[in-house]
């Protein structure tokens, strides 16, 4: 198993925009990441520590402007903390290894997938493709992604 980290020179290479998401616990625009329309078969990864995060099989369209998964890949890979910042309270997610702010869970996704969705920053991930994914070192996922 590949050993998952926070790396500071990785953190310098971010842009500015993933660097304030995920060391500064900000939030891309709605319908700006790139990541959002993404259709195709492949894993993403926490954009700091490579830690594998979610499936492109439990992506699904939620019409929030974000990426949205029904669960995470690794469970162990995402904390859920409360977070009460801006008047309102939520569950931010995070990358256990990389300690990335990512987005919030929230209980309003599709019921027959278990109900939550997972609002993420397309700025904190990067997505590798399916074809992509032994080569990278991520294969022993692969029957975990769809196509």
């Amino acid at each position: 198993m590949p050993r998952y980290e926070r790396r500071p020179e990785i953190i310098d290479a971010l842009t500015p925009e993933q660097y304030h998401v995920t060391q500064q616990n900000g939030t891309e625009r709605p319908w700006s990441g790139i990541y959002n329309d993404n259709k195709r078969a492949g894993i993403y990864v926490d954009i700091v520590s490579g830690e594998p995060l979610f499936a492109s099989s439990d992506k699904f369209e939620s019409g929030c402007g974000w990426p949205s998964f029904t669960k995470p890949l690794v469970p162990a890979h995402v904390a859920e903390l409360r977070d009460t910042s801006h008047g309102m309270t939520r569950i931010e997610v995070r990358s256990s290894h990389g300690d990335s702010h990512l987005g919030h869970v929230f209980p309003d996704g599709p019921a027959d997938r278990g109900g939550l969705r997972y609002c993420i920053n397309s700025a904190s991930l990067r997505f590798i493709p399916k074809e992509e994914m032994d080569a990278e070192g991520y294969g022993e996922f692969l029957d975990q992604v769809e196509g």
